[in-house]
C-alpha cells in the first residue's frame, strides 16, 4: 500500500511536519499521525440552510465509523446553499462552493472525504469537486422531510406552495388559510418532501455509485440514517484502503444510469445541469441529447408529487429506490460500478415493491415515456428541456402568440395588469433569465398564471423561459432555452405577437419569425446584469451555457490532489 496522502504533512522530523503535527495535537491520540487515513467530513450544515441544519448530527455518526475503522475523522465546514434563502438565486453560487470545497480538499492532509449534503445545490457542488480533486470520496444525502399535513391533506413542500398560493390569487383560497398552512408543510428536519432537486440529487447520487447502497431516500429523522451515516464512515475508510477515487466508480454507463432512474423517478429537470456538470468534472462525456436517448422512453414508476400524489415517506416505506431501479434493471448499465467495488445491478436483487400505488410495476407505469425531452428549433438552437410527466398532455403540442417579459420584474409588475392581451392560448415568454443574464439561472420559469385567467379555471399554459424552475414545480414550462437571450440566442429578438409552435412529440420549439432580421429590445438589454466585482463579475465572464451544465469554462476537468509546495 502506497504511503497515506496526509504523511506528506505529518511524517519526517523537520520544521514543517513538527508545525503540522503540532496544531493538530488537540486531544487527538498519538497514533493519530503514524499512518491511520485522515478522512474529511465536507459538512454543509447551516443554520441558513434550514434543510441542512441536522448534518451536524449526521456528521457525529460518519465520525463514529471512521474511528471504530481505525482512521481519523476530521469536520470540514464548506460552503452551504440554502435554496429558499439566497438571493437572487442559490445557483449562482453552486460552481463558487464546488471549487471552494476543491481548494479546500487539496489544500488540507486528508486521505479521503465524506460529502454531507441535501438541498438543491449542495450535493451536486460537493460532486463536482470531489471529481476535481480525485480522492476516495462518498456521500451522505441528508434526507427529505416527514410529511406534514394541513386540515386532513398531506402537504408536498414546494408542489403545495405554487398550488396554494395559486388558489390564493384565483380568490378560491383565503389568505388567512394560506398562511395557516406555513406552520403545516415543514414538519420536521430534512429537505423538501417531494420529488424536487434535493430528492432527485440525493437518489441519483446513489444512482451514480457515490453512496453507500440503500441509504439515499432515508428521511432525516430516521435513526436509520445516523446508522447508514455511521456505516458510511466505516466505507470512507475502506475506499482510502483500496485507493478508490471517484474516477474509479463514475463511467459513462453511471451517468446513462442516472438518466434512466431520473426518468422512472419522475425527478428534476435541474437534474440535467447538475449531471452535465459533474460529468464535465469526471471527464466523461455526456451531452444534453443523452438525456433524450437514455431516458425518453423510461417508463414513469412513482406516484411522487409534483408529477404525481405521494411523498418521500412513502417512497421509502413503498420500497424506496431499489424498488424501483429494480423494475427497469434490464435499461441499466450492468457494469456501471459503486462506492462498493461492486455493481449497481448486483444491489437490486433483494428489492421488493411494498405498495404498488406509491411505485408501479413495469407493466402498469403512470406514464410509458417519462423522460426529459429536449426541443430544438430556431427558439433554441443548442436545445431546451421540458418534463413531459408534470406538463398537461393537451398542451404538449401548443401553437400561439408570445407575450414577451424582458424581466422578472417586468413580469410581476404586468403579468396581472388588466390590460394585458393574453389568453389561455398565448404563450409567456420570460428571457434574461439564464446564466449570464439574471446571473445565476433562477427558478422562475414556471411564471404565475394572469391572475384573471385563473378565475377562469385556468391552470396551466405553455411558458417558455431561460431560465430553470423548482424540481417541485409542475405545468408545461420550456426551460434552459440555449443560447440564453443574454449570451446572444434568439429568444432576445422574439417579439409579443410571434407565434409560438410547441411539439414536444417531434422535439422542436419555433418561432414563425425571422428573428435573425431583428436586434433585441432595449428594454431587454438594460435589465440585464453587468456586475462590475466580486463572485458576479467573474460568473458572468466565465460561465458555460445551460446545455453544457453551466459551469465556469475554467473549472472543467480536474486538478488532482497534489499539492507541491510547503506552507514555511
Amino acid at each position: 500500500m502506497a504511503a497515506r496522502r496526509s504523511a506528506q504533512w505529518y511524517s519526517g522530523d523537520d520544521r514543517n511536519s513538527y508545525i503540522h503535527r503540532a496544531w493538530m495535537r488537540r486531544g487527538l491520540p498519538a497514533d493519530a499521525f503514524d499512518g491511520r487515513p485522515h478522512v474529511a467530513i465536507a459538512n454543509t450544515a447551516s443554520d441558513l440552510t434550514p434543510c441542512n441544519a441536522h448534518l451536524d448530527e449526521v456528521a457525529r455518526s460518519v465520525a463514529n465509523g471512521v474511528y471504530e475503522a481505525g482512521g481519523i475523522p476530521l469536520d470540514l465546514p464548506v460552503v452551504s446553499l440554502g435554496e429558499t434563502q439566497v438571493r437572487p438565486t442559490a445557483m449562482l453560487w453552486r460552481n463558487m462552493a464546488a471549487m471552494a470545497t476543491e481548494e479546500m480538499l487539496r489544500a488540507n492532509p486528508i486521505d479521503g472525504v465524506v460529502l454531507l449534503g441535501g438541498c438543491d445545490k449542495t450535493i451536486p457542488a460537493l460532486l463536482m469537486a470531489a471529481c476535481s480533486v480525485g480522492l476516495p470520496a462518498v456521500v451522505v444525502p441528508g434526507g427529505p422531510m416527514l410529511t406534514g399535513t394541513f386540515r386532513g391533506v398531506p402537504l408536498g413542500c414546494g408542489t403545495d406552495v405554487w398550488k396554494l398560493s395559486e388558489e390564493v390569487r384565483a380568490g378560491t383560497l383565503s389568505p388567512r388559510a394560506f398562511l395557516d398552512s406555513e406552520s403545516s408543510m415543514i414538519r420536521s428536519r430534512g429537505h423538501c418532501n417531494t420529488m424536487g432537486t434535493a430528492s432527485t440529487m440525493g437518489l441519483l447520487a446513489e444512482v451514480l455509485g457515490m453512496t453507500l447502497p440503500g441509504i439515499a431516500g432515508i428521511p432525516a429523522a430516521d435513526s436509520r440514517l445516523l446508522a447508514a451515516a455511521h456505516a458510511t464512515g466505516v466505507l470512507a475508510v475502506e475506499l482510502i484502503d483500496s485507493e478508490r477515487p471517484p474516477g474509479a466508480v463514475l463511467s459513462r454507463g453511471s451517468f446513462r444510469n442516472a438518466i434512466v432512474a431520473l426518468a422512472a423517478l419522475g425527478g428534476s429537470t435541474n437534474a440535467v445541469v447538475h449531471l452535465l456538470a459533474i460529468a464535465g468534472r469526471a471527464g466523461v462525456a455526456l451531452g444534453l441529447d443523452d438525456f433524450d436517448r437514455f431516458g425518453a422512453d423510461v417508463p414513469l414508476l412513482a406516484d411522487l408529487q409534483p408529477a404525481g400524489r405521494f411523498l418521500m415517506e412513502d417512497l421509502h416505506r413503498a420500497g424506496g429506490l431499489h424498488a424501483v431501479l429494480a423494475e427497469v434493471a434490464d435499461l441499466l448499465d450492468p457494469a456501471a460500478l459503486t462506492v462498493t467495488g461492486r455493481p449497481l445491478v448486483e444491489h437490486l436483487a433483494d428489492a421488493r415493491i411494498w405498495d404498488g400505488e406509491v411505485i408501479r410495476s413495469r407493466a402498469e407505469p403512470l406514464r410509458p415515456r417519462a423522460g426529459i425531452a429536449v426541443l430544438r428549433g430556431n427558439l433554441a438552437p443548442d436545445g431546451a428541456v421540458i418534463k413531459p410527466a408534470a406538463a398537461s398532455p393537451h398542451l404538449l403540442r401548443h401553437r400561439g402568440p408570445a407575450v414577451v417579459f424582458d424581466s422578472v420584474e417586468d413580469l410581476h409588475a404586468r403579468i396581472d395588469d388588466p390590460g394585458l392581451d393574453i389568453t389561455a392560448d398565448s404563450v409567456i415568454v420570460l428571457r434574461g433569465c439564464g446564466p449570464k443574464g439574471y446571473p445565476g439561472m433562477p427558478e422562475v420559469a414556471n411564471t404565475p398564471i394572469p391572475a384573471r385567467l385563473l378565475a377562469r379555471g385556468v391552470r396551466d399554459m405553455v411558458r417558455v423561459c431561460d431560465g430553470r424552475m423548482s424540481g417541485t414545480a409542475y405545468g408545461t414550462v420550456v426551460l434552459h432555452v440555449a443560447p440564453e437571450a443574454a449570451a446572444g440566442g434568439p429568444l432576445a429578438r422574439v417579439r409579443t405577437g410571434d407565434m409560438i409552435v410547441l411539439d414536444v412529440p417531434a422535439r422542436t420549439l419555433h418561432a414563425e419569425a425571422d428573428l435573425a432580421a431583428r436586434e433585441p429590445s432595449g428594454e431587454f438589454l438594460a435589465a440585464l446584469a453587468r456586475p462590475r466585482r466580486g463572485w458576479e463579475k467573474l460568473y458572468v465572464d466565465t460561465v458555460l451555457q445551460a446545455d453544457t451544465g453551466a459551469d465556469l469554462d475554467f473549472l472543467l476537468g480536474a486538478s488532482g490532489e497534489r499539492v507541491a509546495r510547503e506552507s514555511h
